[in-house]
């Protein structure tokens, strides 16, 4: 038997019974494959739907009334939809995983724009993902590294890299800084350019944010900040993880290997949390960033992918 029921309804106008049920979905998710289910702007947005952006769509999949999936379909910046599918990785008797995401992607493109591009995405792709997006007419368009990197780092690595002063953030007053430099150093980036203060101001207030992992490098010129390193715990990992959650440097300061001493200064502060191992993302195609954390002993966990379905339904 295939999927027998799915509905669209905006993320915004969800009963709180589909709240839960997608959320107890999510957890579940996330536990099978020791890796959040979505990405963090999508999965703040699933938690707290009266705050997701506007535009945001869930479709719900049923099998005989119980919920096996669901996929979100979030507009872009640029008119683009973003589509993210999750399937109940419990054992059903009547539906596979594999044709909930078939039976969710399927109806997630007859739902979005037909006039614009859709990207969809895979967490921790491989081979059955890439599949399933052939199959509907999607092409692998970009590949973004998980990288882990045991920790504390060697010494060697650590007496290679130019030392560069850091101290906690200043909610309230490092506020504008952070987003200025952050915005210039991600100018045009489809995840991380773009910041307001108001979403900084909301970030913060998150249960795992902790200042003391929050490092910002003032210019000694007194023109705002040479950059930051901002990261973050994951205790619900196994390991647990340490990220380097955004790290940027002002233009300003490109050349001078000030990324490599943030990166090194955020590892270092989460050795000192007890953390043993770091994490973090970046771009395949980022060349450089590979490079240098490949240097600081990083290798690649795993990949999430974008594929792409241009407007005209040919990839």
């Amino acid at each position: 038997m295939i999927v027998d029921d799915m509905t669209t309804v905006d993320l915004d106008h969800l009963g709180d019974p589909d709240r839960r049920e997608l959320a107890a979905l999510l957890d579940r998710a996330g536990a099978a494959g020791d890796h959040p289910a979505l990405p963090e702007p999508q999965l703040l947005a699933m938690q707290h739907p009266d705050t997701a952006p506007a535009g945001d769509r869930v479709v719900l999949a049923r099998d005989g009334g119980e919920l096996v999936g669901f996929a979100l379909l979030s507009p872009a910046q640029d008119g683009s939809t973003v589509l993210h599918v999750v399937a109940d990785p419990s054992v059903h008797a009547d539906v596979s995983e594999e044709a909930v995401v078939s039976a969710l992607i399927g109806r997630s493109v007859a739902e979005a724009r037909a006039d614009t591009p859709i990207h969809l995405w895979a967490m921790q792709a491989g081979p059955a993902d890439d599949d399933q997006a052939r199959a509907h007419g999607f092409v692998a368009e970009r590949d973004l590294l998980q990288m882990r990197v045991p920790l504390p780092l060697a010494p060697d690595v650590v007496a290679a890299t130019r030392p560069l002063p850091t101290r906690p953030f200043v909610p309230g007053r490092d506020d504008e800084a952070w987003v200025e430099t952050n915005n210039r150093a991600f100018a045009g980036h489809p995840e991380q350019g773009g910041w307001t203060v108001v979403q900084l101001r909301e970030r913060l207030t998150a249960d795992w944010v902790e200042v003391d992992g929050f490092l910002v490098a003032d210019d000694p010129d007194g023109a705002g900040l040479i950059g930051s390193c901002w990261t973050k715990v994951h205790r619900d990992r196994h390991p647990v993880l340490g990220e380097i959650y955004v790290i940027a440097v002002d233009p300003r300061h490109h050349g001078q290997g000030w990324g490599r001493s943030l990166t090194v200064a955020g590892l270092e502060a989460l050795w000192k949390r007890g953390v043993t191992v770091g994490m973090l993302y970046t771009d395949a195609t980022n060349e450089v960033a590979v490079a240098l954390y490949t240097s600081l002993g990083f290798t690649v966990d795993h990949v999430d992918r974008s594929y792409r379905r241009d407007a005209t339904g040919s990839a």
